[in-house]
């Protein structure tokens, strides 16, 4: 980069009150720096004068940005050379001026360099005037926007809506728009993604929408340049006004059937992958209870209690399709095991995992009354109690949510972008995936003669099953306590127990006292945590652990790394099993856990077991639906290198490597 004052005058006239320079930056063949407003990503020049003589203000002018990305998102700046010109304001007019300016800005390319610099300038008296410099001048300040009614172009209406999440404006002009560009500025601290851009009426209406990123706690009024050619304009419009209809609907593009058909067996792939995942493996112990059982039924029977777990698996994704279309369409953020951070979720899945987990112990059996009176995942008197196994089914696609896997996160981030068909044409294959080793003991039930045969071992292994599924009880109180604190994960956990303690004794109770006294501990299990649940859920919990972490900021880590820092961001949750072995396996182990608690790397948590939209951003602008997430940026880095759900050592270290500034990259 090549940095130098330059000045229309070649000297100060007698009289003369304020002089026109600029700071002319050559920045290179694709290299960058930033806008008033950089948002997230960057930082803007920073000019002091401290040390100059006979100056007593310095007006600095903006020249139109252009957009461009870094660090996965929107960016405003400018690419290989810009001048910033300067109204210089003298102390003492006619007199001679001595400018020195002290530089800091953040210049990128495929790496992001902070830059300080000092520049002097000398002006004596004359007369005469720069003709090159006063050209170059000239042409950047003609980029400075001016109020809007000397464009022709005018500001019809801004919306930020009630959840900061859009900024909606529409333009009109007397002359119809070429190429127009937005560049809405509300302080250093809001950032922006890809704007929606429409033209209508003969190309004179001007209609865009903006995704907020992060919003500045306390963000200064808006302000938004537009730019269209030649045309430069700034515009302060309020942000309360109705949002303006989009001109017209944009229809989604078609995806050829060769890309839905990979993506579909990816996800197929991901659903087999998560039956060895441990968030299924504890509901596996119900159905190999029922499976050891199974030498004194027939191939009929074993069959059809097999395909209907398969059913329930199919069942529950195809109502988890269902309800993403609804969200979707509502306008929800919707993403991979995020019920799990809902507490009323978390609450039936505890009622329910417990009383499974009593009765495969054989404390008592689970009786339903009229015609619902069939025996969960046991054989009675010949019949196959389908229900069981359906729900047997079910429960295991439930508890695989929280869970990722190879090819998965492709497989969902596919759907969640697409239109309601690829939602549940990747769901079904999610599901037949998860069923796989159901349909294939179905397709040949003579796989079940390999167990052992029963006997007196069974009842030793009912006990070791019951305690797999308690352990998840134990888990999931836990994350409860992580997503609406420990008081509800408290009293949910007694309430349980009083349930379970209830159904065990009470079969000698009369009908009423009974139903009664199963009620009221269900009840309360159900509406505590709902209704006792922490008020700050949004607020992210503090990182814990060996690894120095700290929280989530999608702000610090563009300032960490413009510093020549390298962050390593986690996204994780209680409720992530994945999320967990990585952790013990990988990221607190050997050489990984060397370089997170060195000085060498910056590792950054963002926790999401409680519902954040920081956090869902963040994972949607990088293409992720679920979690884990991990990314690594730095000076080499700044668009960030993904690594996959499944961590590795080798993985990890080397990412680390390459988003390292170049001098630290070349040393090692």
């Amino acid at each position: 980069m090549v940095a130098h004052l330059i000045t229309a005058q070649d000297g100060i006239a007698p009289g003369v009150e304020t002089i026109t320079a600029g700071l002319h930056l050559k920045l290179g063949e694709d290299w960058k720096t930033y806008w008033r407003s950089p948002g997230e990503v960057g930082i803007p020049p920073k000019i002091t004068w401290d040390g100059s003589r006979n100056v007593s203000d310095v007006q600095f002018h903006w020249p139109a940005p252009i957009r461009f990305r870094a660090f996965g998102i929107e960016n405003f700046g400018y690419r290989d050379e810009v001048v910033f010109p300067l109204t210089v304001t003298l102390e003492n007019p006619g007199a001679p001026v001595d400018l020195k300016a002290a530089v800091t800005t953040l210049v990128c390319s495929n790496i992001c360099v902070p830059v300080e610099f000092a520049l002097n300038l000398s002006l004596t008296q004359g007369a005469s005037r720069d003709q090159n410099s006063t050209r170059i001048l000239n042409a950047f300040m003609s980029r400075v926007p001016t109020a809007g009614n000397t464009s022709g172009m005018a500001s019809d209406a801004a919306t930020l809506d009630a959840e900061s999440k859009t900024l909606t404006l529409s333009f009109t002009s007397d002359l119809p728009f070429d190429e127009p560009d937005i560049f809405p500025d509300m302080g250093r601290d809001t950032a922006f993604g890809a704007p929606d851009i429409r033209l209508a009426g003969d190309r004179r209406r001007l209609w865009v929408q903006f995704p907020v990123l992060a919003l500045a706690e306390e963000p200064p009024a808006l302000s938004v340049t537009v730019t269209d050619t030649n045309r430069v304009a700034e515009f302060s419009p309020r942000t309360d006004a109705p949002p303006a209809p989009p001109p017209y609907e944009i229809a989604a593009a078609e995806i050829s059937s060769s890309t839905l058909v990979w993506i579909i067996l990816l996800a197929v792939g991901g659903g087999l992958i998560l039956n060895v995942m441990p968030c299924v493996l504890p509901v596996l112990s119900i159905k190999l209870s029922s499976a050891v059982k199974a030498h004194d039924r027939s191939s009929a029977q074993i069959r059809a209690g097999f395909l209907a777990s398969a059913a329930g698996i199919l069942a529950f994704m195809w109502l988890l399709a269902a309800v993403t279309i609804a969200a979707r369409s509502l306008g929800y953020s919707v993403g991979w095991g995020i019920q799990f951070q809902n507490p009323l979720f978390l609450a039936v899945m505890i009622v329910v995992l417990a009383v499974f987990a009593t009765s495969l112990a054989g404390l008592f059996e689970i009786t339903l009354p009229q015609s619902l009176n069939t025996r969960l995942a046991r054989i009675d008197e010949g019949r196959v109690p389908l229900i069981g196994d359906f729900l047997t089914g079910a429960f295991s696609a439930i508890l695989a949510t929280p869970c990722s896997a190879p090819f998965l996160g492709t497989a969902v981030a596919f759907a969640l972008t697409g239109q309601p068909m690829d939602i549940v044409a990747i769901f079904t294959a999610l599901g037949v995936g998860l069923a796989i080793p159901y349909l294939l003991v179905a397709v040949h039930p003579k796989l079940t003669a390999a167990l052992p045969k029963p006997g007196r071992w069974m009842v030793g292994l009912k006990w070791v099953l019951s305690a797999t599924l308690l352990s998840t009880i134990g888990w999931l109180v836990w994350v409860m306590a992580g997503v609406a604190g420990d008081t509800p994960a408290t009293a949910t956990a007694l309430a349980t127990t009083v349930l379970v303690l209830v159904i065990w004794t009470g079969a000698t109770l009369p009908p009423i006292l009974r139903w009664t006294a199963l009620l009221l501990p269900l009840a309360a299990a159900l509406a505590i945590p709902v209704a006792t649940a922490s008020k700050d859920q949004a607020d992210l919990l503090e990182p814990t652990g060996e690894i120095p972490w700290i929280t989530f900021s999608r702000p610090e880590i563009a300032r960490l790394v413009s510093r020549g820092e390298v962050v390593f961001i986690d996204v994780t949750a209680d409720w992530c099993l994945t999320c967990k072995a990585n952790k013990v396996l990988v990221l607190e182990r050997g050489d990984v856990l060397a370089m997170l608690q060195s000085d060498k790397a910056i590792p950054m948590q963002a926790d999401w077991t409680r519902p954040n939209d920081a956090i869902a951003r963040f994972l949607e602008d990088n293409g992720r639906f679920g979690i884990p997430f991990n990314i690594v940026y730095g000076p080499s880095a700044p668009e960030g290198i993904a690594l996959p759900e499944i961590l590795s050592t080798a993985a990890v270290l080397d990412a680390l490597d390459k988003a390292a500034p170049i001098r630290r990259a070349a040393n090692q």
